[in-house]
């Protein structure tokens, strides 16, 4: 009779044999043979399931012990220069294993964070627990997954937010990261995928409840399908980009150019310099120019860059981090501006008048070298008399001459009449731990202007160049609103007591003096979104059909090809046209370019919604707390359902539902934009002032419920509806009469 060996015999020949133990190993040892064969699975399936031996693929090891072969994530370097790691797939109950690299000269250098695969070799000392020899390089860039932690008897499971991830993940009990049941956690992939099981996860973050601010914009990336993980493929050849060279570049690294952002920008694509024209026949006039990070030198067509920048089409911002479209050594790095390093640019040279009329322009590809980076803030200071340590010596010779050109610009824009919108901009200002703590209105500057006029002039001289030259490009495309749009908008202006005149070709001009006769009144606001509306939403296309926001005939995105997609496809275009390498644009890209634009359009949309559902959701955790408070606000529009309330303090959008609203029945009137109450005849209208009562702050909708209280400092009626579900005591033509009359005798604000 075969004699099967005890527990205790199988854990110490495993622990002196690692390599050898396969199930058929551990049988050839004690000559086990046959039917026993079956006693020996039991005995190790039993000393698996008691956590005493973990099985990888056909073999076993001790829970407690590092496989001899194993994944390792590098820790860093000590003080004597040694360099250690971790195991990235621990189960063991005890700390963490401290492993001492060995590196050989053939060696690559190892930093912080790179993945390696190595053998291992049991080495017990004071500071470390094994040595490691690396076999290869297995790259940083795991798979990310976000979702919410299930804890089990033995680690748990991660279950995914995405709507199209099908499988789970497992976590073991040393991989967990404290992570409690219920919570949202960042993990990532544990080990190479089988093709049988779940997929092996490490909890990389804890991001706590899933409502909670801090968790917004993951859940918004997610939702929205935005990729928020680089292929391994995209990472090294990001990677292995290296600066440009001068050679077939015109060398611009003695213009002193600036390059002007947020203060907290980490990308800076474009530089800014004004000099004045030397040409005696354009007195007054300048030069002006706008270099722009030369991207596609390192995005090259059908890269795995390239691939992955299309279809992200842009990158998406949030109030508390950026999905960036190219990963950061491009983004941060390579591509980005930053002072005193070479950088490889396209620049033009645009020559205005004194009047800003642009006279011609040059297209060059050259290697530039910024002399300054600045926030708009600093600059704005100098400008009016309170320049800082940084700001002070460039005042003369490159700040003041920037504004002398933004000037003249400004009186050619005076001449176009573009679309003057004035909707201030909402900055949610998050603490280190993501809560919201202020909503504040973002302050416009000259310093702001000054650099959206000059890269509106870029991207004009652009889209001339390449239609000059024949080229295919991507238009951004701005087209008229649709008369149904413009009907809705006059609507909004008569209830204001102003005017918007039927029967003539729209032009911006109208809109324009639409707007100016509401500057200053209590419909300021209220003219200013409704004609917002009204617009038509922009787009690429391959096709010129104009740009009616900023009137102009022909405008091209050219500025921001760290940002958009769209921009890279104009800057191959430029290469392509101007014969500056093989980099250019494509027979692929010429081949889908309508497919592409209307790739990067969606895309771009997606982006605008995520954020969008992203502030709605932390104003609304930001407000959760004033639940039961009293709100100030002006409506903003109206439906069959109820009416939609933007609120004075943090610009966050309420509703207030329809059955809310009193004891009598309101019509709804769609040409007017109206509800008109059945009883009393009271009629409510965009733009009237409202107070209402916060009922409900729902952070993980990003909804707001809110109750009327006064209307127009009339003090609604309280109480439960009368007749609530009857049809309306008036008909409807005498209800739709009613609602005209009210809005004509509105007192016009406008002579």
């Amino acid at each position: 009779m075969t004699r099967i060996p005890s527990k205790s015999e199988i854990l110490d020949w495993i622990a002196q044999n690692p390599t050898k133990a396969a199930k058929r190993d551990i049988a050839k040892a004690f000559g086990i043979k046959g039917a026993a064969r079956i006693d020996l699975k039991r005995l190790l399936k039993e000393l698996e399931e008691a956590g005493k031996l973990t099985k990888r693929r056909s073999s076993y090891r001790d829970a407690e012990d590092l496989p001899p072969v194993a994944v390792l994530e590098i820790t860093g370097a000590d003080t004597d220069g040694d360099l250690f790691a971790r195991p990235l797939e621990w189960k063991g109950e005890g700390a963490e294993p401290r492993i001492l690299m060995l590196l050989r000269s053939s060696d690559p250098a190892l930093g912080q964070g790179d993945r390696i695969l190595a053998r291992l070799t049991v080495d017990k000392t004071e500071d470390h627990s094994h040595t490691a020899r690396m076999i290869r390089r297995i790259g940083t860039n795991p798979l990310r997954i976000l979702g919410v932690f299930r804890a089990g008897s033995e680690g748990g499971r991660v279950l995914p937010i995405d709507k199209g991830a099908d499988k789970q993940w497992t976590v073991a009990a040393g991989a967990t990261g404290g992570a409690k049941d219920g919570e949202l956690v960042e993990a990532e992939q544990a080990g190479p995928k089988g093709r049988l099981g779940l997929p092996k996860a490490r909890i990389v973050a804890r991001l706590g409840d899933p409502t909670e601010p801090r968790a917004v914009s993951l859940i918004a990336i997610h939702q929205h399908g935005i990729p928020d993980h680089f292929p391994d493929a995209a990472v090294a050849e990001a990677d292995a980009a290296k600066p440009a060279s001068l050679k077939g570049r015109k060398d611009l690294r003695d213009l002193p150019l600036i390059t002007i952002d947020p203060w907290d920008a980490r990308d800076r694509d474009d530089a800014v310099l004004v000099q004045p024209d030397p040409d005696p026949k354009n007195a007054g006039g300048f030069v002006v120019w706008v270099a722009i990070a030369d991207v596609a030198h390192y995005v090259t067509p059908n890269s795995e860059l390239d691939h992955e920048a299309r279809k992200r089409g842009n990158s998406t911002y949030f109030p508390d981090r950026v999905v960036p479209m190219l990963p950061d050594t491009l983004s941060g790095d390579l591509c980005s501006l930053h002072e005193h390093v070479d950088r490889a640019c396209l620049a033009v040279a645009m020559r205005i008048d004194s009047a800003g009329n642009k006279i011609d322009h040059a297209f060059h590809r050259g290697l530039m070298r910024s002399v300054a980076s600045l926030n708009y803030e600093e600059v704005q200071s100098g400008m009016d008399g309170q320049p800082g340590d940084k700001v002070a010596p460039l005042m003369d010779d490159i700040i003041t001459p920037l504004y002398d050109a933004y000037h003249a610009l400004a009186k050619a824009r005076a001449q176009r009449q573009p679309l003057d919108l004035d909707l201030p901009e909402r900055q949610i200002v998050l603490d280190d731990n993501g809560k919201v703590t202020s909503v504040r209105f973002k302050e416009r500057l000259d310093a702001h202007r000054l650099i959206e006029e000059f890269m509106v002039l870029a991207n004009v001289a652009a889209a001339e160049t390449l239609i000059a030259k024949k080229s295919p490009l991507l238009f951004r495309v701005h087209e008229e609103p649709s008369p149904e749009k413009l009907d809705a908008l006059r609507e909004v202006a008569t209830a204001s007591g102003l005017t918007l005149a039927k029967g003539q070709v729209l032009k911006t001009a109208h809109l324009n003096k639409l707007l100016a006769g509401a500057q200053g009144t209590e419909n300021d606001e209220l003219i200013n979104m409704a004609t917002l509306r009204a617009m038509t939403q922009a787009y690429y296309f391959p096709e010129n059909f104009g740009h009616f926001g900023l009137a102009l005939r022909a405008y091209a995105h050219f500025t921001s090809p760290i940002r958009r997609y769209s921009d890279l496809i104009v800057h191959r275009a430029l290469i392509a046209a101007h014969g500056w390498g093989n980099d250019g644009l494509s027979p692929w890209d010429i081949e889908h370019l309508t497919e592409t634009a209307k790739l990067i359009s969606d895309t771009e949309r997606r982006s605008m919604t995520a954020e969008r559902d992203t502030t709605d959701r932390y104003l609304a955790a930001f407000l959760s707390d004033r639940v039961g408070a009293e709100l100030t606000g002006r409506i903003s529009g109206i439906a069959k359902f109820g009416v939609f309330v933007k609120l004075n303090e943090t610009g966050a959008d309420a509703m207030i539902p329809i059955r809310t609203l009193g004891r009598e029945y309101f019509h709804y009137d769609a040409d007017s934009q109206t509800l008109m109450g059945s009883d009393s005849g009271m009629v409510i209208s965009l733009g009237q002032r409202v107070t209402v009562k916060l009922i409900e702050a729902a952070p993980v909708t990003g909804g707001l419920i809110v109750e009327l209280i006064s209307l127009d400092d009339r003090i609604m009626p309280r109480g439960p509806s009368q007749g609530r579900g009857k049809p309306p005591r008036r008909k409807m033509g005498a209800a739709r009469s009613k609602a005209a009359k009210v809005a004509r005798k509105v007192k016009r604000t406008r002579k």
